[in-house]
């Protein structure tokens, strides 16, 4: 790879994350909302750096091509031709974006589920029904709430359909990035009383805790009871847990 290919992937790469960054949401696909100035930063920097590149080499006379060459006919002065596997991801930026992260990753999840950090005392719930929670804050409920404020209550919940696995049955779920894609975490909240909708699908839930274990303890199933279920377009910023979204 020559020094004006070297320039011209540096540019491909900046100008990458400036289109996923600036022009579209697909940025949100791999990390939080609140790095993009970051992203546009980087995509910026790249660019200067390619632009100084290109002056640069319009500036430097060419090299005598003996120097270039060691003692057994090897060019140094380009780098590696497998740098051209850079070119990869810049171009997916450009072209075409990796899906999401789904179903597959939340089924392979286990080994870390979103952290629910344990409360001393929660406030009282809205009278309002169903009453809209995040899929962790009706984990927190289910598990730590001593005064079993949700027993009984009709609860809304949005999230998308993953497939239980051999025993049947789904999860309604959420995948929350911390950071990035990287370190990305789960909760899952399972559905009881409806056959699975296809894997992926995002759903507004309504329904009451399904009774397992004790509630108000670690016990306590993150469960639901469901009454109805909506069908709903996927939120531009799908990776938070949000409070439940209107269906469209």
């Amino acid at each position: 790879m020559r020094r004006l290919a070297q320039t011209a992937l540096l540019a491909l790469i900046g100008a990458g994350l400036l289109h996923t960054a600036l022009f579209t949401d697909l940025y949100l696909r791999y990390v939080k909302e609140g790095l993009r100035p970051v992203l546009v930063a980087s995509g910026v920097v790249l660019l200067l750096l390619a632009t100084v590149n290109a002056v640069l080499d319009l500036r430097r006379p060419e090299p005598a091509a003996h120097t270039h060459a060691s003692d057994h006919g090897h060019d140094h002065s380009t780098a590696p031709k497998v740098a051209w596997l850079l070119a990869l991801p810049a171009l997916s930026l450009l072209l075409y974006a990796p899906p999401a992260l789904g179903a597959y990753t939340a089924a392979h999840s286990n080994g870390k589920p979103v952290t629910t950090t344990p409360k001393e005392r929660f406030p009282a719930l809205p009278a309002a029904s169903p009453l809209p929670l995040t899929l962790t804050g009706f984990t927190q409920r289910v598990q730590q709430d001593p005064t079993l404020a949700i027993k009984g209550r009709q609860v809304q919940l949005t999230g998308f359909v993953t497939p239980a696995g051999r025993g049947g049955g789904w999860y309604l779920t959420r995948i929350i990035f911390t950071c990035c894609a990287a370190d990305s975490q789960t909760v899952k909240v399972r559905v009881y009383g409806t056959d699975a909708p296809p894997a992926n699908t995002w759903l507004a839930v309504t329904g009451t805790w399904h009774p397992a274990g004790r509630l108000g303890t670690r016990t306590a199933e993150a469960a639901l009871d469901v009454h109805d279920t909506h069908p709903m377009a996927q939120p531009v910023n799908a990776f938070t847990d949000d409070l439940p979204l209107t269906p469209s």
